[in-house]
Parts: structure tokens; C-alpha cells; sequence
């Protein structure tokens, strides 16, 4: 999904053209902030000589403020075919589908916010953590999003795909918006951008609550905010960005589908109130910025504190609550230099970065009873009682990324995006078992190179036509990396992927795009419904699938957008119970129509699918398909102040937000039961939204 500009100071293409080439051999340049003043007239971009992929893209702060969104993660469904779920508290971070992945809370998806990371490693509760709770959507000036291992730029998860969120450096009027709604909502924002010194000061606060329809209310309190000091151009200046997230809330976790269908709990149920937790985070973040005549120079330097304190009970017994603790320190350091080459092709660009992480990281997995640490802990895999665990790790884990690539236009119709990455990790741990103090203190190094190659055909009569082929990589956690006992995990896993496609315009007022892929993946990841968890399987998988999407502007007040994608996830070797990959999503859809015609109203209408899914790996339980309808009526006061009435699941559907296929848990009692399990989607309810600028 695009967003279309028109340009006041260049043509349309030479500039997203350059930007994009930035984008595509830079992570540090891919920010769509870097382009000349614009004027928005529509709601995509037009790609057109410019994108390196079928899949590549960028949306805007207009495209993401149209968009019908109950919780903060979920605009990144910007990007078409991700759906981004829940099954817990709001405060938890999202559970991400894409391109035939169940990615869990966010592996195999690389995030990142202005250059920090979003994701986290060897995470408490999940590799690849990615909560997006501290981002204030009316501050996002675009998300650009990529899918596939094929750009040089980007390492660590980036295997269906990566979104880069970058933050604005300053809003033309300040923002006060005030938000009621049903099932305990409210939210206040304040923000504002006043010239200071030599530049702008951006602040942002954000205060919110919401209880939902829980019958132990998740009462989430969420405190945001943000203070930027930026300087100079985007071509040549500095900004300095402090960022402060804390959100406290209770737990709804999923529900026994079984019992739930016999009429003994309720929709709404909890099946322990004890369930909850408390999150923070805190940055320090700059960025300074350098362009001439031979190219372009971006550094970034962050750190980073994250802190999570999560009580689950997946199993339901009072005695089978766990308590997992992550708190963490992560600095990094990224820098980009492209040069612009002559005597290749028609134009050309070579760029050489370097990208340093370090993360502290003090972890543990203690058995609790509503809260309370239990008195005994016993070693995980024990003959007593495999699922009373206790443990506590100091992880120090870090990583250096180089990469290089090559942009060539050789002529007017084909031009190559090659690409060499090269990672080496380090894992240390200092763990401690309840009973085994040497269990799991190790150093393991690892490295892994990973090649990369896009090819771009055309344009023809409005139509490109695109090949991509290349490696990529996620980390494992280091508690299995460096795991003394039974089988450890490989530091670094590989994958392999490439795709064709094509993009047109060939009919006026309509942008299509068309990818068929496939990506192998050298040891699939899969969840563990009944302990909350991630393991590696140790087995090889590949996913099949295509993704269809198009853009129609039917005319100058209404605006269709229709995206579909389809996957087909399977093992590739023997063991288990069957072939079918746990989770991992098929069919998706999203169809949306917008309606401005420049009056005082406006309004807009979504529909998503969220296809079935195996649950087993025999695919003898599967997940219904659960299908939305979203809303948005607006109401323009005057030009400064708008009041907006937002529905969420208009047609009241009792679908499954998330489900899962649980081997074990108890009920009334009765232990060792098995069967789907489930967090249902919110029934319908609506909120008002008063929206001012100053």
C-alpha cells in the first residue's frame, strides 16, 4: 500500500526513485522523511521505476490515520497480508501472521523504530519479541515495509518481512485529541512541535485505559511519551529523541473451547484473574545525517531499557501460573555510506554499512501461584513434574552486521540490486538452574553470510516485472544455543528464498501488484500452546503462496483498496505427529473503502479475513476463519477540529481472535484434558474520538 504524492520541486519519479535506491541499499536511508516537501493528492505511491520488488512499499501518516485500528499493533496491517492478533492483556505485544508464518510476538518479522530495534533476542517469553505499545500513531510520519530475504540492509528475523517506522520531526499545527468509548476506553494526546533554538522541539504525551469485555477487566494503563530535538535538513541535520513507555494491565488469556461450547464459562471468562503484567521502556536515541555531490553518510547511535514482569497460566491449575521476568539494556550503533558511481549503466549507487547491538539481558522463568512464587522449583524435564520450572539467566548477546550492494539502472528498462550481508554473533550465558548451577553457562560465536539479487524489468506500457532471490537469517535464543543438556540449537538459522512479480498501472486510476513466492526455512520455530513458549523443531520447512493486491481510485471522493495473499506452510522432513506447520496462516484478505470528497464529512469501511489455520501438525484440528467489519464516520467542525465516530466489529461476529490446540490443561478439577483453545474477538462497541489542531 502506497501513498501517492505529487511533488512540488521535482518529478515524481526521479525522487521516489532516489529514495527508494537509498532505501534498498541503506536501512538508515530508507526513511521516506528524507524526500522534498509534498503535497499529498491521493492516498499510494507510484512505484513505477523506483520499487526493487513486487512486495516492496511505504505508507504514510494520511494512509495510517485512515486506517481502523482498536489497538496500537495493529496498524502495521498497512502491510498487506499481515494480520496482527491477540490473545492476552492490551499490553502484551501482538501475535503477527504473514506470508504463511505464525510468527508468534514477532520472529521472523524484523520491526524497528528510527533505526532502534523493535524486536528483542533470547526474550523472556519468546525470541523475536516485538511490543509496539510504545508507539503514538499520530506521530508516525511513514512505515516502510519490505518482505523477503532480499535486501542487504536488513538482518536479524527479517524472513517474511521487515517494517522500518519512523518517527516525524515536527507537525504543522500542534495535536489534542480526546478519545471515549465503550468497555472502559479512553485516551488523551497532547502534542506539538514549537521552534527551539536553532530547530524543532517535537513533544508527544499519551495517557489511555481500557478494560474490554472481560469479566476480569484487563484495566490496562498505558503512559506514553516523547520529546525530539531535530536540526538542520533531512539531508543534512541531526535530532536527538528521548522516548518513555510504561503500561500496567490483567490477563484474559485463551479460553477452553470445549467448555467453553458445553455453556460452563463464559464468552469472557479468565481463567485465572491472577494473570497480568507490568512493561516499560526507555530510550535515548540520535541521528545525524550528511548528503553532497558523492553521496550520503547516516549514523545512528540508541540505548535502550526494556523490563517486563508477565503472569500466565496456559494449563489453568492454580499451581500452573509462571511467572517470566526480562529485563535488558540494548545499545547499538548503525552507519550507511552510499556513493554515487559513474561509468556503470546509466546511474548507479554502491553502499557499505555496519550495524553493532549489545544487549544485557537478565531473564527468568519462576513457578507462581497467583503471583507467588511457589516453594519449590524443580528442574524443567524432571520425572516429578516436567512443567514446574524454575531458572534464571545473564545472557550478554551481541552482534556485528556488515553489507554491501550494488544498485545498477544498466539502461532504460532493467536494472539489479546485488547484495552480500555478513553476521557474526556471540552468545554467553550465566545460567542457573534450581538444581544445576553449570547447566547452561556456555559461549557459543556464530556466522553467517547471506547473498542477495533483484532484478527489474521494464517498465513496459505501465508494467514492471521483478526477480528476487537471496539468503536470510534469525537468531535462536541463547538459552538454546547454549543449552548443557540434550540437544542444542544453532546459533544462526538459515533461509532461502525467491520470488517473481509484477507491478502495473496499465489501467488508469488502479495500481496492481502480483507476487508469487517461495522461502525454506533450514529449522522451523513453532509454538508450544500449553507452556507459552517457542522451541525449535530442528526441522526443515518451506512456504508456498502468492500475494495479490490493488489500489483503485475510483474517483475523487471514493478510494478502494483490496489485498489478498495465500500460503502454504509444510515440513519438509519426517517426525512429529504430521507435516502441517502449528499456526501458520493460509488464506488472508483486507478490502477497504475510503470516502472524502473534501466536505465537512468523511468516512471509511473495512473488512478483514483472517483465514483457517491448522492447529495440529496432522491438521485434524483447525481454527475457524474469522471475518471483520470496521468503521469510521468523520465529521469536520471546522478546518482545525474533526469529531470521529469509530465502530469496532460492526456485525457483531463471535469469531476467535487467536486459537490454539492445547496437549494439556485442567478444568474443574479434572487434569490432563486437551483440545482448541481460544481468545474470542471483541463484540461490537464504538468510541468517540475529538480530534484539534493549535
Amino acid at each position: 500500500m502506497f501513498q501517492t504524492l505529487r511533488f512540488k520541486s521535482a518529478p515524481l519519479r526521479s525522487l521516489i526513485s532516489a529514495a527508494l535506491a537509498a532505501a534498498s541499499t541503506a536501512a538508515l536511508a530508507d526513511d521516506i522523511r528524507t524526500l522534498p516537501t509534498v503535497e499529498v493528492v491521493g492516498s499510494r505511491y507510484s512505484l513505477l521505476g523506483a520499487a526493487d520488488t513486487a512486495n516492496e512499499g511505504a505508507a504514510g501518516q494520511a494512509q495510517i490515520d485512515n486506517r481502523v485500528v482498536a489497538r496500537t499493533g495493529e496498524i502495521l496491517e498497512v502491510v498487506p497480508g499481515l494480520i496482527v492478533s491477540q490473545h492476552s492483556g492490551e499490553g502484551k505485544a501482538n501475535q503477527y501472521f504473514l506470508r504463511g508464518f505464525n510468527l508468534d510476538h514477532g520472529l521472523d518479522f524484523k520491526m524497528s523504530l528510527d533505526g532502534m530495534p523493535i524486536n528483542q533476542r533470547s526474550h523472556a517469553h519468546g525470541q523475536g519479541w516485538a511490543d509496539l505499545n510504545p508507539l503514538i500513531p499520530e506521530l508516525i510520519s511513514s512505515i516502510h515495509y519490505r518482505k523477503g530475504p532480499y535486501y542487504a540492509a536488513e538482518g536479524d528475523f527479517a524472513n517474511a518481512g521487515s517494517a522500518n517506522i519512523y518517527y516525524t520531526d515536527a507537525v504543522d499545527k500542534g495535536i489534542a485529541s480526546v478519545g471515549l468509548g465503550q468497555n472502559g476506553f479512553y485516551r488523551t494526546l497532547l502534542a506539538n512541535a514549537p521552534k527551539f533554538h536553532d530547530g524543532n522541539l517535537l513533544y508527544g504525551l499519551e495517557l489511555s485505559h481500557y478494560d474490554g469485555p472481560w469479566d476480569n477487566p484487563d484495566n490496562y494503563r498505558k503512559y506514553n511519551g516523547l520529546l525530539r530535538y531535530t536540526e538542520g535538513s533531512s539531508a543534512r541535520g541531526f535530532s536527538l529523541t528521548a522516548m518513555a513507555y510504561s503500561g500496567k494491565w490483567n490477563s484474559t488469556d485463551q479460553i477452553p473451547w470445549n467448555e467453553y461450547q458445553a455453556g460452563k464459562i463464559s464468552r469472557w471468562a479468565s481463567m485465572d484473574t491472577s494473570s497480568g503484567a507490568n512493561a516499560s521502556r526507555y530510550s535515548l536515541s540520535a541521528e545525524w545525517r550528511r548528503a553532497d555531490a558523492s553521496g550520503t553518510l547516516t549514523t545512528q547511535a540508541y540505548i535502550i531499557n526494556n523490563y517486563l514482569d508477565l503472569y500466565s497460566n496456559f494449563e489453568y491449575a492454580p499451581d500452573s501460573q509462571f511467572n517470566q521476568r526480562d529485563s535488558r539494556v540494548t545499545t547499538g550503533l548503525n552507519v550507511a555510506r552510499a556513493w554515487y558511481v559513474s561509468g556503470i549503466g546509466k546511474e548507479a549507487t554502491n553502499t557499505l554499512g555496519i550495524q553493532l547491538q549489545n544487549d544485557n539481558i537478565q531473564n527468568g522463568l519462576n513457578s507462581t501461584s497467583a503471583r507467588v512464587r511457589n516453594a519449590s522449583c524443580r528442574l524443567p524435564g524432571s520425572d516429578s513434574d516436567p512443567q514446574i520450572q524454575c531458572r534464571r539467566d545473564q545472557i550478554t548477546q551481541s552482534s556485528v552486521g556488515l553489507y554491501a550492494e550494488n544498485h545498477v539502472h544498466w539502461n532504460d528498462w532493467f536494472r539489479t540490486v546485488a547484495g552480500l550481508r555478513g553476521d557474526y554473533f556471540r552468545f554467553a550465558n550465566k545460567g542457573l538452574y534450581s538444581s544445576a548451577s553449570s547447566n547452561n553457562t556456555d559461549t557459543v560465536n556464530d556466522f553467517i553470510a547471506t547473498p542477495k539479487l533483484n532484478m527489474v524489468f521494464g517498465p513496459w506500457q505501465k508494467t514492471e516485472y521483478y526477480y528476487s532471490i537471496g539468503n536470510g537469517f534469525h537468531s535462536n535464543d541463547a538459552r538454546g544455543v547454549t543449552i548443557g543438556t540434550g540437544n542444542r540449537a544453532h546459533g544462526l538459522v538459515r533461509t532461502f528464498g525467491q520470488e517473481v512479480g509484477v507491478r502495473t498501472e496499465i489501467i488508469d486510476g488502479l495500481q496492481t501488484t502480483f507476487a508469487v513466492f517461495q522461502l525454506d526455512n533450514a529449522s522451523e520455530i513453532v509454538y508450544v500452546g500449553d507452556e507459552g513458549r517457542t522451541e525449535d523443531s530442528g526441522r526443515r520447512s518451506r512456504r508456498t503462496g502468492f500475494e495479490f493486491n490493488n489500489y483503485f481510485k475510483a474517483n475523487k471522493w471514493l478510494t478502494i483498496d483490496a489485498d489478498f495473499a495465500y500460503a502454504r506452510a509444510r515440513f519438509r522432513d519426517a517426525g512429529g505427529d504430521g507435516r502441517y506447520i502449528q499456526g501458520a496462516v493460509e488464506g488472508v484478505a483486507s478490502i477497504a473503502a475510503i470516502i472524502d470528497h473534501g466536505g465537512p464529512y468523511s468516512g471509511s469501511l473495512q473488512l478483514r479475513y483472517f483465514g483457517p489455520r491448522p492447529l495440529t501438525e496432522d491438521n485434524s484440528v483447525r481454527s475457524d476463519a474469522t471475518t471483520t467489519l470496521n468503521g469510521k464516520l468523520g465529521y469536520r467542525v471546522d478546518k482545525d477540529t474533526k469529531i470521529e465516530l469509530i465502530g469496532f466489529n460492526l456485525l457483531d461476529s463471535r469469531h476467535s481472535a487467536i486459537d490454539y490446540y492445547n496437549d494439556s490443561y485442567s478444568f474443574g478439577g479434572t487434569g490432563g484434558l486437551s483440545g482448541r483453545v481460544f481468545h474470542p474477538i471483541e463484540s461490537r462497541n464504538f468510541r468517540v474520538v475529538l480530534i484539534t489542531r493549535y
